[in-house]
């Protein structure tokens, strides 16, 4: 068969395996099909199918195809980032700041703090740091990775529990937008290089005059322009970053970031959004799945996730509960918020890309991190609905309460 037969296989492979388990299983309270793709991606990858079936995985993810699916899933990813990066409204949080800066901060730091505990122990042992990682890079990447909130699967989430618009989802919006500029923060410092500080300093320059510049002309085009433009304005950021050394999703964040929201329709972006998460990320999450490995044996890429799940999760907990006694909130909401915002999913995935791509954590933590992502996600709707119950049954007594006063 030529290359051209065998990626479109491949491709009826990716999207029809996840969408007859997702629709048959029904598999949407616990594990949307997002959550689904991305567990395929590692079915359908060289450690399971692929050393079960070696002669399917030769033919159907041949080096051509798989060079292929790499473009698509690079550029969708990027398209992602980006309108991750568009759809953060600092300025709400910037009016709420004491209580934003509080939540998010112990959101952030109390599970970056617990998951860089596990990644210690984890260092200690042989299989686990890239052949490039420096200790610290390899300890602050991984506590990271543990402390991210998904912002976009977040939002699909609440729109599928109906608080999106609610006053409750606006304020766990905020929270999850401040760290997601923390995390990309976080993720700059960690792929600093110093013998290309040159490169990433003279990257940054250009990129802060062309950033005024772009924010000057994008308000004065035609609506019908303005994604077109964003487009060559992504790409041009994305290829400044890589060849800096930062790599190109740092570069797709920040070509989102200072893009403001207004520009674009709101129904434009929730399409486009829904578009790229339905035509183009399913290639994304079957290339990360072919990055997955075993290599220090499957029992213990297991018991490493199972530890950063619960250092993740505990982490998230423990720090909105903290922040809600400080702020005084009412019972029940530090846990139901804790729980949405440790969903990790597509956010912690790139993550961690980004990191396998520059070699500082191994192939067999990259498996330990995904599945901990998938385990994170898994969690939420499950723990949050009954809780969302017992909040909105609170509040319906106090309504009785006071009209019967």
């Amino acid at each position: 068969m030529s290359t051209t037969e065998v990626f479109l296989i491949a491709m009826a492979i990716i999207f029809a395996v996840p969408y007859i388990i997702w629709r048959l299983g029904r598999t949407d309270y616990f594990a949307p099909l997002v959550v689904v793709q991305i567990v395929m991606g590692i079915v359908l990858g060289p450690g399971v199918l692929g050393k079960a079936y070696p002669d399917y995985y030769q033919l159907v993810f041949a080096p051509d195809v798989v060079k292929s699916l790499n473009g698509l899933a690079w550029w969708a990813v990027m398209l992602f980032v980006m309108i991750a990066g568009i759809e953060l409204d600092l300025r709400k949080a910037w009016e709420k700041r004491r209580e934003s800066a509080i939540t998010a901060g112990l959101a952030l730091a109390v599970p970056m703090l617990f998951g860089s505990v596990v990644a210690l122990a984890m260092l200690g042992l042989p299989g686990w740091i890239g052949e490039k990682g420096l200790p610290w890079q390899f300890v602050v990447g991984v506590g990271m990775a543990g402390a991210v909130t998904a912002l976009p699967i977040l939002i699909l989430l609440m729109e599928k529990l109906e608080i999106l618009r609610a006053p409750i989802g606006q304020r766990i919006l905020r929270y999850a937008s401040l760290d997601d500029v923390a995390i990309w923060g976080v993720l700059a410092v960690v792929l600093m290089d110093w013998q290309r500080i040159g490169r990433q300093v003279a990257f940054l320059a250009v990129f802060a005059v062309a950033c005024a510049l772009y924010r000057r002309l994008m308000p004065k085009l035609p609506a019908r322009d303005r994604w077109f433009v964003a487009l060559i304005w992504l790409a041009l950021c994305a290829f400044g970053a890589d060849w800096s050394g930062l790599h190109f999703m740092v570069g797709a964040f920040l070509a989102g970031v200072v893009m403001d929201a207004e520009w674009f329709e709101q129904k434009q972006m929730d399409q486009l959004r829904h578009h790229v998460l339905m035509v183009m990320m399913p290639v994304f999450f079957l290339s990360t799945g072919l990055k997955t490995a075993w290599s220090v044996g499957g029992a213990t890429v297991f018991l490493a996730a199972g530890a950063l799940l619960v250092a993740s999760v505990t982490g998230k907990l423990v720090g909105v509960r903290l922040a809600g006694r400080i702020l005084g909130w009412k019972r029940g909401e530090a846990s139901m918020i804790g729980w949405l915002l440790q969903t990790k999913a597509l956010i912690m995935i790139i993550f961690v890309n980004v990191l396998l791509d520059k070699q500082l954590i191994t192939a067999a933590t990259f498996t330990a991190l995904l599945l901990m992502a998938i385990g994170s996600t898994m969690l939420t709707v499950p723990m949050v609905a009954p809780k969302l119950r017992r909040l909105a049954g609170a509040a319906d007594t106090r309504e009785e309460l006071v009209a019967s006063t």
